[in-house]
């Protein structure tokens, strides 16, 4: 406690702000694999896994849109709150007797978790911004990279745990005991976080919520392709693949999702070592594209292993190892340009935006994850992904470039 009180009054704010977000990062990592398992081995298709996360996405659009406003009217901390709650009021409603369970029911839950993630995600983001100097883009680049791969560390951890709960305590209880657990993290964030972090100077009016500035919006385009690209065959067609092509049991599921999506964070977090950062270079459009074309032959090269291959097991997951590595830093960089573009008053107007852009492209994959999986396979959920990583290639040039930063 001592060694907490020496520190400067913006680290521990961060420090608060990054258990928030570990914390609710656990839960929702948990929660999706949990939901993608147990429907999944309730008989539904996967078509139908994947509209249950139809709300979840949609509504991470407008909130995103909304949210953004919201912080730099109430504050960050206030819109990190309201993620909290109303993530364990989502767990909540899937406490129901599995009669209850309907299709409409846990659209309706996924549907709130959803504005909870991008609520959380985006106050987050947002807080580094206001906590970290204008000057110091090396530090800003630094605190972003490890929120987010932290972060990401955290989701994959949750997806062993969603694996491992549903095969100890099955769906109803891991549920309530997330529900339980997050509770606990709303009141310490209310009792602690920092009153009025983010808010604007200006009352933003609601038109605000779109983006003015052309380097934000084409970084928007640019991240709805990326995140599309993984999702349309990460979401629900990899683990149903795992499960009903190569035989793997939950707990194998869960636990290399698991372990994919921690090694994914931990690279995230060491991005900016070799993204520019040691030779005095902050990322700009050139980096941007110079990491997207890389990652599009990945899905590509996958794709036509599983044609020409009779086993896919060894080239789906030697395929995944380095998709993982060039995805993370993509999107660290994505992370860190999107703070740093966006103006300090009001920063989760830009931010909000930026990641309304990243839920269409997330609610688009999912929905594409499902259908393309069912009808097509694995296989064309890949050619998809390829199409959508070299949009985002394309898109990438047009960002801004410069030749050299402190």
């Amino acid at each position: 406690m001592k060694a907490l009180a020496a520190l400067s009054p913006e680290i521990r704010q961060y420090l608060i702000v990054t258990g928030n977000y570990w914390a609710f990062t656990l839960t929702d990592g948990a929660l999706r694999l949990l939901v993608v398992l147990h429907f999944h081995n309730l008989g539904y298709s996967p078509l139908q896994i994947a509209l249950l996360f139809l709300f979840y996405e949609f509504f991470g659009v407008v909130t995103n849109l909304v949210g953004g406003w919201l912080g730099a009217r109430m504050g960050l901390n206030r819109t990190m709150n309201l993620g909290l709650i109303l993530q364990v009021a989502a767990l909540l409603m899937l406490t129901v007797p599995a009669t209850s369970l309907t299709v409409p029911w846990v659209m309706a839950a996924q549907a709130l978790s959803g504005i909870a993630k991008d609520l959380n995600k985006m106050s987050a983001k947002s807080a580094i911004k206001t906590l970290v100097p204008g000057d110091a883009q090396g530090t800003l680049y630094k605190w972003v990279a490890i929120l987010t791969g932290s972060k990401n560390a955290l989701k994959g951890a949750g997806f062993f745990l969603g694996g491992a709960l549903l095969a100890l305590v099955g769906f109803r209880g891991a549920v309530l005991g997330m529900a339980i657990a997050l509770a606990v993290v709303w009141v310490g964030s209310i009792l602690t976080l920092k009153q009025d972090l983010g808010r604007a100077k200006a009352k933003p009016k609601f038109r605000d919520i779109f983006s003015k500035s052309r380097a934000i919006n084409i970084l928007s385009a640019a991240r709805l392709f990326l995140f599309g690209a993984r999702d349309v065959w990460f979401v629900v067609a990899l683990p149903v693949f795992l499960h009903e092509a190569l035989g793997w049991d939950f707990w194998a599921v869960g636990g290399f999702l698991a372990t994919w999506v921690i090694a994914y964070g931990i690279v995230q977090t060491v991005a900016p070592s070799f993204t520019g950062r040691r030779s005095g270079k902050t990322p700009d459009g050139r980096t941007a594209l110079t990491w997207a074309a890389p990652l599009a032959i990945v899905p590509a090269g996958i794709a036509i292993g599983l044609i020409l291959l009779d086993s896919p097991g060894p080239v789906l997951i030697g395929g995944l190892l380095v998709f993982g590595v060039l995805f993370a830093v993509n999107s660290s960089l994505h992370s860190y340009m999107i703070v740093s573009y966006a103006q300090e008053d009001g920063v989760s107007l830009d931010v909000g935006f930026y990641y309304m852009a990243n839920a269409m492209g997330r609610l688009i994959g999912t929905l594409l994850s499902g259908w393309v999986f069912q009808v097509w396979g694995l296989t064309a959920c890949l050619w998809v992904s390829f199409i959508f990583i070299t949009l985002a290639a394309v898109i990438s040039v047009r960002l801004p470039r410069h030749e050299a930063s402190a």
